[in-house]
Formats: structure tokens, C-alpha cells, sequence
């Protein structure tokens, strides 16, 4: 009987251990993901050693949002090594069917500057080795991505637009440090 009773006991253990690895890999798989922010690309908004959670379900039913903050899988120009699974976080700037600019410290989008509250007004902001010919139209399903550090951050003023399904997901939740834990907020242009 007492046998019994702690066979009994080790099977619901193995059960309920494999019901929960089932969710989690499913919610990993199809729902969400943790992501780390590694580097200072995203400063002074996201510090390197920051942890979020991205929605890989968002896009699936609806395009990326100007200002919202996105993981990418790294471009091939971005030399990441071989096998590494490097994904970038970074903010849409530009949507599909917009040119974009980067002319006296501003990025312009069709002509317009865009006003960026969340970047410092002293960074440099510089258009690149992909911008240094000027105006870049993206195409029906591309999208320019940038670093809130503009100094320092590789993005699409470097390596060009990124295609909607190289975009993991949206960034909507910084869990760590626990000082910083809450929803990122969405940004509004003025």
C-alpha cells in the first residue's frame, strides 16, 4: 500500500511536470517570447541587460505601428555568427510606402520631420552607410527600423529596411530589472 501510494504520487508528479512543459512550449512556440536587450542600441529608453516579452501573435493580424518597439531577426548585413539566432530590438520609424530621409539631425518621412519624444534632443543622429545615398522608399512589405541611440546603434540606416516576416514581434512587456517592470508605453507623435 505505501508503494503504491508513492508510485501514485511520482506518476501525478510526472504528469503535471509534462502538462506544464506542454504549455509553456506552446505559449513559447506560437504566443509569446522573452527577449534580452544586449548593447546600448535602445538607450536611454531600454538598457542592455533588460528583459521583455515580445507578442509574436500581434502581426499576424495587423501591420507594425510607427514608434512601437519590435524584436528582428538580425539581417545578414548585421555579420551576427553563424547559428546564433541574433535578433535585434529596435523601433519602427517607417512603414511600407513611405520615403524616408535623414537630412540636418532629423529623420523626415515624405518630406516631414519626424518628432521623436523619447529621443534626447543632443543625439547626432546620422543617416549611414545604406542612407548616404539619400532618400530611401520602402517597398509594400519593408519597414526602417532604428536604435533609440542613434549615435550607436546599427539599423536600418546601416543595413537597409526589414521585411515584415523578419520581425519576431512586438516588445509590449519589460519584466526585468524590477524597477523598470511594466507595459512599454506606446508612443504619439505630435
Amino acid at each position: 500500500m505505501f508503494l503504491t501510494r508513492i508510485g501514485a504520487f511520482f506518476l501525478d508528479m510526472i504528469e503535471t511536470l509534462v502538462i506544464a512543459l506542454s504549455i509553456f512550449l506552446v505559449v513559447y512556440l506560437f504566443f509569446m517570447q522573452p527577449h534580452q536587450v544586449n548593447g546600448q542600441s535602445m538607450v536611454p529608453n531600454f538598457q542592455s541587460g533588460d528583459y521583455v516579452l515580445t507578442d509574436k501573435v500581434s502581426y499576424k493580424t495587423r501591420n507594425p505601428l510607427r514608434g512601437e518597439v519590435v524584436v528582428i531577426h538580425a539581417p545578414e548585413a548585421a555579420h551576427c555568427p553563424q547559428g546564433t539566432g541574433c535578433d535585434f530590438i529596435k523601433r519602427v520609424i517607417g512603414l511600407p510606402g513611405e520615403t524616408i530621409s535623414i537630412t540636418d539631425n532629423s529623420i523626415k518621412i515624405n518630406g516631414v520631420v519626424l518628432k521623436e519624444p523619447y529621443i534626447p534632443t543632443d543625439f547626432e543622429i546620422l543617416p549611414g552607410k545604406f542612407m548616404l545615398s539619400g532618400a530611401v522608399a520602402l517597398g509594400p512589405d519593408e519597414y526602417f527600423v532604428s536604435g533609440d541611440n542613434r549615435p550607436y546603434s546599427a539599423d536600418s540606416r546601416t543595413w537597409g529596411p526589414v521585411q515584415k516576416s523578419d520581425i519576431v514581434g512586438r516588445a509590449f512587456f519589460r519584466y526585468w530589472p524590477p524597477q523598470t517592470i511594466g507595459v512599454i508605453p506606446e508612443v504619439n507623435y505630435p
